[in-house]
């Protein structure tokens, strides 16, 4: 309770020169959705999952069901706004046979290098320090419904298996947002653009609520929806939960499934998210009406109650 205290005091004492970096790891697991902050310079973070998908569409070529393994890799440098990353699958799916008994193929299924930068933070009024009035206090801040910015730009590399190349390189872009409604709940917004160049390129969103339970729960509702040519629009629903093991360690599930189709759709994940935190500050006192913005899965779990 004594360290809690003082990560707390130091948190809100002290603005950091760099807001990117923060105390906690700021995963992007168990959602789908990303934020527009990176993790800070010289640190090193790997986010790895197993993940099983199924369903029953008759409309599918392939595919009734996936097993596999992904791991996305970030690293911080040189700019504190700027995050490169890499993300990459590895998956066996049974592929439907009309002519015959179903087969399996593996392999790698992604390989993508991209880079997000935060054009914009957002910025609120630090109330928990206001003890003359208790409706200022509890008070909702308007401010608090401009979103941080983000953008996000990648490569969709062909370097795959034999069975999973595509025609060639495609790119993808996003926008990314976030807002900090309280010191608990933070909403993530993601508009994609992907398969860019390719012959049929795929738009989607995804918004997902996370809201810190604890120091050490969290949990997200997420939908995701999904827009591309020749095909009926997708739409998911997924929740999940994280628990935070120790400032560089969460681990986590999740579970989602399609909503408005006429077939079944289940996809389960499990994971883990580590990092190597070789970050230095340097800390500036902070104006007291100001809050360093944080931004993780738990990073908003030592702000006011």
């Amino acid at each position: 309770m004594k360290r809690i205290l003082l990560i707390f005091f130091i948190l809100t004492s002290f603005q950091q020169i760099t807001a990117q970096y923060t105390e906690i790891i700021n995963s992007k697991r168990p959602g789908f959705s990303e934020s527009p902050y990176s993790v800070g310079n010289d640190v090193y973070q790997f986010e790895a999952g197993l993940f099983y998908k199924s369903s029953n569409n008759e409309s599918l070529i392939a595919y009734p069901y996936t097993l596999g393994g992904e791991l996305f890799f970030r690293v911080g440098k040189f700019i504190e706004r700027l995050e490169v990353n890499l993300n990459v699958a590895y998956q066996t799916d049974e592929v439907k046979n009309p002519f015959g008994e179903n087969y399996n193929i593996s392999g790698i299924s992604d390989l993508r290098f991209g880079a997000k930068y935060l054009i914009y933070q957002q910025e609120f009024t630090d109330k928990s320090k206001e003890i003359r009035s208790w409706k200022k206090r509890t008070s909702f801040d308007k401010k608090r419904l401009i979103p941080s910015v983000g953008v996000y730009g990648g490569v969709n590399t062909n370097f795959l298996s034999e069975n999973y190349k595509a025609e060639g390189i495609s790119f993808k872009g996003a926008v990314l947002l976030q807002n900090d409604f309280s010191d608990r709940l933070v909403v993530l917004t993601n508009l994609i653009v992907d398969d860019i160049a390719s012959e049929s390129m795929l738009y989607s969103y995804i918004v997902t609520m996370t809201y810190a339970i604890n120091q050490n729960w969290s949990f997200f509702i997420e939908n995701v929806g999904k827009y591309e040519t020749g095909f009926s629009p997708e739409y998911q629903l997924g929740t999940g939960v994280a628990y935070l093991i120790s400032p560089n360690l969460q681990v986590d599930a999740s579970i989602r499934t399609n909503i408005f189709d006429n077939y079944s759709y289940l996809f389960a994940s499990t994971g883990l998210s580590w990092r190597l935190d070789r970050h230095q500050d340097t800390l500036v006192e902070s104006q007291s009406n100001q809050s360093s913005t944080k931004k993780g899965f738990f990073s908003k779990l030592f702000g006011k109650n």
